[in-house]
Formats: structure tokens, sequence, C-alpha cells
């Protein structure tokens, strides 16, 4: 791996802190497609596992008594970690240009959702009927692509949570996925002891940039910064497409 590679390794990550600084989730987004450029999606979902278990053990610790529904909490958690084996499964087996294809397509996807529907609502009576099947969904995703982002927190921001009961749901079920993620990984040979290594030194810029974008977020207003970010993404879902039908 040469130094531009490991550069833009630790961009990714400092983009992802900052992300999930300002709103409580969503590194994955911005993380996951930028190093999938610099190797492959493996590559990718590999190196965030501990990025995605690591700071979710502290984020959930500190909101768990905000959690106001804990068997739909423990049921959307669960669900994600079956889901997440899955889609481990296909990360190993599937071809990886129609993967790469699929995290563009997801991505876009998010895109077109958060701007035509920005006030979806989701009742809590229908919140409790799919809760399942959206953690599972969300959790495949994350396993075959890194990204549940398009599921996960579209699902639990319709149910307009207060910002620290949604931290401690969507952190409990991160940490869902890296649990089951981690094993899979090693059994199907996905992870290998230099790609946890990385996955390990990634975690300095993440913490080191997650306080800068909580004051970012603090500042800036909700709506311009998600503006941002979705430019972003539609410009690495563009990339992303690109290079899988090339």
């Amino acid at each position: 791996m040469d130094p531009s590679d490991i550069i833009l390794i630790v961009l990714a990550f400092a983009a992802g802190g900052l992300l999930k600084g300002a709103v409580g989730a969503g590194a994955p987004l911005l993380a996951v497609p930028l190093m999938a450029l610099v190797g492959d999606l493996q590559f990718a979902v590999a190196v965030f596992v501990l990025p995605n278990i690591v700071p979710n053990v502290w984020q959930y610790w500190l909101y768990r008594s905000r959690i106001s529904r804990p068997r739909f909490t423990t049921i959307f958690a669960v669900a994600g970690g079956v889901g997440a084996g899955l889609g481990t499964i296909a990360l190993a087996g599937w071809n990886p240009d129609v993967l790469l294809l699929g995290v563009g397509l997801v991505l876009v996807a998010y895109i077109l959702f958060r701007l035509f529907n920005p006030t979806w609502v989701l009742s809590n009576s229908m919140s409790r009927i799919l809760a399942l099947p959206a953690g599972l969904l969300a959790g495949a995703l994350q396993g075959a692509t890194g990204l549940s982002a398009p599921v996960s927190i579209t699902f639990l921001g319709s149910l307009k949570l207060p910002r620290k009961e949604f931290m401690a749901t969507i952190s409990l079920f991160f940490l869902a996925l890296g649990i089951v993620q981690l094993p899979a990984q090693f059994a199907y040979g996905i992870m290998t002891g230099e790609r946890l290594l990385l996955s390990a030194l990634s975690l300095v810029p993440l913490l080191l940039a997650m306080p800068v974008g909580n004051w970012i977020g603090q500042r800036l207003p909700r709506e311009t910064f998600e503006r941002i970010i979705l430019g972003i993404l539609g410009v690495l879902a563009i990339r992303l497409i690109y290079a899988a039908l090339a």
C-alpha cells in the first residue's frame, strides 16, 4: 500500500468521524465508499469493523438510560446482527463489481429518499411491526456493502426519536452488527491480520475527528450540513457506479 492510499484512508475515517460527531451516526457513509476506491469493497468493509464497534460501545453506554422502548431496540439490534451474518456471506462470494455497483445504487436510493421525503414519519405501531425486517435488511446491507444507513438511519429517523435516544438505539444496533461481522469475516477470509491492524489504527483519525464534528454540528444548521453531506455522497455514488461498470 503506497503513502497516497494511506493518506486517503486517514481522510476517509476523519470524514466519517466528522459526520458521526455531528449527527451521532453515519460514519460508514463517507468512509466506506472512499476506502472502496483505494482497494476493494472487502477491504473497505473489513477495515471499518473495529471503528463500527469501539465508538459505539462508549456512545451506547453514555446514553443507554435514554432508551424508552427496550423491546423494540433489542429486536432491531438482534435482527441486524443476523442480517450482518448473511451479508458477510454475500461479501465473501459475490462478484466484487456487483457489490461495488450495489454500494453506488444504495447511496443513490438514500440520497433520493432524503431529498423527496425529508419529513417522513412512522407511527409507533408500524415501527414495532417493521423493527425485525428493517433490522434484518439493514444488517444485510452492512455485512455486504458496509452501508446500512439507507435503511437503519432512515428507519430510525422516521420515528423522530429524541437525539440521545436515537444515538443509544443506533449504537446498540451497530454493536450487534460488529460483533457478528468480526468473527464471520475471519471465518470467510475477509478479515486478515493486516486489515485488523489497519482497522485498529483507523480509530485514531475517527475518534479525533468526532469532537470536531460535534462542534460543527452544534453551530451549523442541520439542514445545511445534511445538504453538504448529500452532495458529497452524490459524487461518491457516481464515482463508484462508474468504477463498477467500467
